[in-house]
């Protein structure tokens, strides 16, 4: 896909998400506020109220269309592979490898996407995780403005490859685990949210 084409896609679906938060904060605008559905008549509208959003939070997010645009970002398939998100005391770890010890095909697109991935994040340029996750992902502003302060080594894994992330500056820091925290939750990967030390 060309860089321009996926640019335009990116676009296109940061506004139809963009567009479906807006329609959904309407419908809820647009909501008759009777007597019985003030917070003041509900002893339990702070629990009512955390399991909406966490309800909107499950509906909302659609796991098969963030795989199908994660194969097309990242050039190989998400179901293939598998996506590891590591916390350290210096920032963090992306790993991703074949699931197949025998697929060359994915383990070559894996090295070429994320060697390319830590060329791109060294630049400031997040386009490919925030056309996946459909979002500017948590932590990336300050990636972004901090790009000086932020190290991102690529290097081959058996079956796939990684990509380092380090730094010495507090609020980079900060900012690299809030993206990789992200990354662990929405792709549901089970890492652990704790910095290995």
């Amino acid at each position: 896909m060309s860089r321009h084409t996926f640019a335009a896609t990116l676009a296109a679906t940061l506004l139809t998400a963009t567009a479906a938060s807006a329609a959904t904060a309407a419908d809820a605008a647009a909501a008759p506020a009777t007597a019985d559905r003030t917070s003041a008549n509900c002893p339990m509208h702070a629990q009512h109220m955390a399991q909406a959003k966490a309800q909107a939070i499950v509906a909302g997010h659609d796991h098969g269309a963030m795989d199908a645009r994660g194969a097309e970002g990242m050039g190989f398939s998400q179901t293939a592979t598998t996506h590891h998100f590591v916390l350290t005391a210096a920032g963090g770890e992306i790993r991703v490898e074949a699931n197949d010890p025998n697929d060359a095909a994915s383990r070559d697109q894996i090295r070429g996407h994320l060697s390319e991935i830590a060329r791109s994040f060294a630049a400031g340029d997040f386009t490919i995780p925030m056309f996946v996750h459909a979002q500017t992902l948590p932590g990336v502003p300050e990636l972004q403005r901090l790009k000086e302060t932020v190290d991102y080594l690529y290097g081959d894994l058996a079956h796939g490859g990684r990509v380092e992330i380090r730094t010495t500056h507090p609020e980079a820091l900060d900012a690299i685990h809030k993206f990789l925290r992200f990354q662990i939750e929405d792709h549901q990967t089970g890492d652990t949210e704790t910095p290995a030390s």
